[in-house]
């Protein structure tokens, strides 16, 4: 008795959370285009004031690959009004933390501060987007930032560069080919004009949504808003249409090399659709299925019993225009690659003949309903979340309706994403190998 009224106890406590996760917000525009989203919670003292710019990797033209992600720093070298190396300084000092990330499809910076110093993080936004710095100095600085990041996190690091190769496989045509960090060639050829006309033509209000949530009062954000950013000039941008691929319909394998590693990776990628359609959020749950967990499908098998494998994991990115989903293995002692396929294309047949259990098929809503809690648990992360939303879903409101979108995919969806995507013939085989020296 006493355990049954701990479970019901539990569920009614889940369901508060659930409910008290209803984010209400505010949006318009203003007529420069700039999209404005305002989130009020007056119960802690903070704001989170974040613009997300609808420029990614994407974006950029072939031989200029990874200036979107430079921009990402660039935008801290200051403006007539914020003298350079001032900006780091200028929030922390007011008791706040900042930071920019960068992704195929879009930027987004941020400041959080103590609700009284919400004016200073519109301001500087506003100044960002006004009139940034972009001189020689700024630009040699940062790619000097940039080329040891990527040395840090890809060239210098075991398996550094394996995403590159898929993306580099799985997209020939589509921008999505190259990474995000880009190339250093690139970047090193790229003139200071190039680097200002790329400021101008996406750093714009109408190219830009811009985020504000926590501890407001939304008349007086609202006054603040119109007077920083109501009179920044939009841009000429249009609607741009990307390269498509051809879909896969013969499966590739490739070779790819790596001096940091001794134990190959072994990737099996499928070009999946744009995370706006349902069966983005049907791979998701397939993903998780698999491998998310010590009690998931191919690390019990692979890794908890069979002992084949070191590493096991199924992944799916959803971008804006199409997506990855990805198994990745690395063997275990005598395992061959040929082990490993066949062991990954057993659960994928089963996938796309039979349906999960109600068990596991509960377990997984279970576990997307607790992210769904956590990731809008933080100001910050609800603002990113609206951001997100709005940009590159398409409805702002999907910081609410989401978590509705995975309880309706059913367990036949499930089967019939596994049938139509994840098919041998649509697959691109990478081969992730010691380079030999």
């Amino acid at each position: 008795m006493k355990q049954r009224f701990f479970m019901v106890a539990a569920v009614f406590f889940f369901g508060l959370m659930l409910n008290a996760q209803q984010i209400k917000f505010e949006e318009y525009n203003l007529p420069n285009g700039l999209h404005v989203i305002l989130h009020q919670d007056n119960s802690a003292p903070v704001v989170t004031v974040g613009v997300m710019y609808h420029v990614g990797a994407k974006d950029e033209t072939a031989g200029r690959s990874g200036m979107a992600h430079f921009f990402e720093h660039l935008l801290f070298e200051g403006t007539p009004n914020i003298k350079r190396g001032e900006w780091m300084k200028i929030v922390a000092s007011n008791g706040g933390q900042n930071n920019a990330n960068t992704t195929n499809d879009r930027t987004y910076y941020y400041e959080t501060f103590p609700s009284n110093n919400q004016q200073l993080g519109l301001w500087m936004e506003a100044e960002r987007m006004r009139h940034a710095e972009i001189n020689q100095i700024g630009v040699d600085t940062q790619r000097e930032v940039v080329k040891e990041e990527k040395r840090l996190r890809m060239d210098n690091q075991p398996y550094g560069n394996l995403f590159t190769a898929v993306q580099n496989n799985l997209f020939t045509n589509h921008p999505y080919h190259w990474t995000t960090i880009g190339s250093m060639d690139d970047l090193n050829a790229a003139t200071l004009d190039e680097f200002k006309d790329f400021y101008k033509k996406f750093y714009a209000p109408n190219n830009a949504t811009l985020v504000v949530a926590g501890d407001i009062k939304t008349d007086e954000t609202k006054k603040w808003i119109e007077e920083y950013y109501a009179n920044i000039p939009k841009s000429n941008i249009s609607p741009k249409k990307f390269p498509q691929d051809a879909p896969i319909t013969q499966e590739k394998e490739v070779t790819a090399t790596d001096a940091n590693i001794k134990l190959p990776a072994y990737v099996f990628a499928y070009r999946t659709p744009s995370n706006k359609e349902k069966d983005s959020y049907a791979l998701d749950m397939i993903s998780s299925y698999l491998s998310d967990g010590k009690s998931s499908v191919l690390y019990k098998k692979l890794v908890d019993k069979e002992k084949k494998a070191l590493e096991v994991m199924a992944f799916n990115m959803g971008l804006e225009e199409a997506g990855v989903f990805a198994f990745l293995a690395i063997p275990m002692g005598a395992t061959t690659k040929d082990i490993l396929q066949a062991d990954i294309d057993v659960e994928i047949k089963k996938l796309q003949t039979d349906l999960i259990s109600e068990e596991d098929y509960q377990k997984l809503q279970n576990q997307f309903e607790n992210q769904f809690v956590n990731q809008n648990s933080s100001i910050q992360g609800i603002a990113h979340s609206l951001a997100n939303a709005h940009v590159l879903l398409g409805n702002t409101n999907l910081i609410n309706q989401e978590i509705d979108i995975y309880k309706s995919v059913s367990r036949e969806d499930l089967r019939n994403a596994a049938k139509k995507y994840l098919n041998s013939n649509q697959r691109v085989i990478i081969n992730y190998v010691q380079e030999k020296k």
